[in-house]
């Protein structure tokens, strides 16, 4: 009696997960700190929050349209962008700029390079960068809450934290955790934020490596060498809670297209990722670092992979086999 056998090729284990269910989870994990950003800043957040989403859809299916591609909006993975961006503005910031940010994301950082898979480094975060040189002032206009629904103009932890920084105030790491401070709208809540990486960790969506090595190389740093505050502890737990490192170690920094996939290149990429903050906050010009960290090392990704990729079983070095040959 004959039997069928059905050969392909490897990974011969598939997974359940699709690019639609993946992005869901992202949604899911990232409503926590949007209902809290809501809260906090009112309804310029939630206004902005759904611009930058129906923008981001919107940008992607009419290019897809126009350029007779497959339109694929239905992965998510725009509106996952979209979100992204909205929680890495001021909820202060005209929604004409933001709206510009998308298109630059959708538009310039993904489909011309090839649409999802293909970009290089992060679209929300390359918004966001571009954002910031074109509209400075406007990026930077916080809002500082004062309870919740309470807001008024004022500087952001980071800032109050950055050595040799001229801004005065008192920094309270317990408001920096739950997230009643100035700040974009998602990046203000630290407990939030957590909760959502949970999540992703449960469902196996993201890889524990990335975010906890960057998270504390650049923690280590702190505590070892932050100028005026060595060995300070809680100095060490505001710089991890204040401004962008938990949006963007867990969020952003695990994106499948623009991180390593290798083990070992996960980690290399944690640790450049903890050193390029630890130097832009405490020497750079700006409070912040995390985006341009992120980028930077978007850029690095193909030598990491190249340098860390597993030897294939049996397979000699080339060393060994010139000295066979010979």
């Amino acid at each position: 009696m004959s039997e069928i056998f059905n050969v392909s090729t490897n990974p011969h284990v598939r997974s359940g997960n699709t690019t639609q269910t993946i992005m869901r989870d992202v949604l899911i994990a990232l409503t926590p700190a949007s209902i809290f950003g809501i809260v906090n800043f009112g309804l310029d957040a939630l206004l902005r929050i759904v611009i930058g989403i129906v923008t981001c859809v919107a940008c992607e299916a009419l290019y897809q349209y126009f350029m007779h591609k497959k339109v694929t909006v239905t992965d998510l993975s725009a509106a996952v962008t979209g979100l992204l961006i909205a929680l890495n503005i001021p909820s202060t910031l005209n929604v004409g700029f933001e709206i510009v940010g998308c298109v630059f994301a959708i538009i310039v950082v993904k489909q011309l390079f090839g649409g999802l898979g293909q970009n290089f480094m992060n679209p929300a975060l390359a918004a966001r960068c571009f954002l910031l040189i074109a509209y400075t002032g406007p990026m930077t206009n916080f809002v500082t809450s004062n309870g919740f629904l309470d807001a008024y103009s004022g500087a952001t932890p980071l800032a109050l934290l950055k050595p040799g920084a001229e801004s005065t105030g008192v920094v309270s790491l317990a408001k920096m955790f739950i997230g009643t401070t100035g700040g974009v709208i998602g990046e203000t809540s630290a407990i939030c934020l957590l909760l959502g990486g949970i999540y992703l960790l449960a469902r196996k969506v993201i890889n524990w490596r990335i975010p906890v090595i960057y998270v504390g190389v650049f923690a280590v740093l702190i505590f070892l060498f932050a100028p005026g505050h060595h060995f300070d502890v809680i100095y060490m737990l505001e710089e991890v809670c204040g401004g962008g490192l938990l949006l963007g170690a867990i969020f952003m920094a695990t994106d499948y297209v623009t991180s390593p996939i290798t083990p070992n290149g996960k980690i290399v990429f944690g640790c450049c990722l903890g050193l390029l903050t630890f130097i832009f906050r405490m020497y750079g010009g700006s409070a912040e670092g995390v985006s341009y960290a992120i980028i930077f090392c978007n850029l690095l990704v193909p030598l990491i992979e190249r340098v860390t990729v597993p030897k294939s079983f049996g397979k000699k070095k080339p060393e060994k086999k010139a000295k066979e040959a010979a």
